[in-house]
């Protein structure tokens, strides 16, 4: 899935108010990007995007089967 397909499908599920599907669509645009950074910029985005994800926190906390499905 690119990250074209990946936005429709945030859009089409209402994925706009789930953070961490943004997080996704971000990681990757910066995957389809990375041939055109050097590797210091790639990096630096890259450390941005996990420092975004920690600051989610813990936020599944009470809707852990719509997150990780019911095993």
């Amino acid at each position: 899935m690119n990250s074209t397909e990946l936005a429709q499908y945030i859009e089409a599920t209402n994925g706009i108010s789930k953070p961490w599907l943004l997080v996704q669509l971000r990681l990757k645009k910066l995957e389809e990007r990375k041939s055109s950074l050097s590797s210091d910029e790639y990096f630096l985005e890259l450390a941005e995007l996990h420092e975004d994800m920690f600051r989610l926190g813990e936020w599944w906390i009470g809707i852990e089967d719509e997150v990780f499905g019911k095993g």
